[in-house]
């Protein structure tokens, strides 16, 4: 039996690497080759989670995670032990997925929030200038461009 600190770091090492294969600009190209999420194969290395499952079943043998023990011997059991044991560390995979999103949400309501706020600043400044300029008898400045 594995310790539950090499199970849930070899999940969360499946959680990064599934996320980067399948979100991240870096690997854009090659989801496209295969067609994006309009095929088949595409699709299997768009999904996050499908893209733990095979990065699991790599993992498990080369990092010796077996988590699950079977009763059943031989390759049937060695098998077994790898499959169920990799279907582990995809589920827990999954929830540090889920967790990682909550994070990043977060992190991105922050972002938003603080670009908001130099927005309504910028606003607020330009205003106070124009006011100045109407005040002082000087001609209106042209406004600056949207950054958006």
């Amino acid at each position: 039996m594995v310790d539950l600190f090499q199970l849930f770091a070899v999940s969360a090492v499946v959680m990064g690497v599934s996320q980067t294969l399948a979100r991240e600009r870096i690997f854009a190209p090659l989801r496209a080759r295969l067609g994006g999420k309009e095929t088949w194969w595409g699709y299997l290395v768009s999904c996050p989670y499908c893209v733990s499952h095979y990065v699991a079943f790599v993992l498990v043998p080369l990092t010796g995670t077996y988590a699950i023990d079977v009763v059943v011997g031989g390759w049937v059991g060695w098998g077994l032990r790898w499959f169920l044991s990799a279907l582990l560390v995809t589920v827990i995979a999954a929830f540090y997925r889920v967790l990682f999103w909550f994070v990043d949400e977060s992190q991105g309501l922050v972002r938003r929030r603080q670009r908001t706020e130099d927005e309504e600043t910028a606003t607020k400044r330009l205003v106070r200038r124009q006011v100045e300029q109407k005040v002082s008898g000087e001609p209106p400045e042209p406004l600056p461009p949207s950054p958006h």
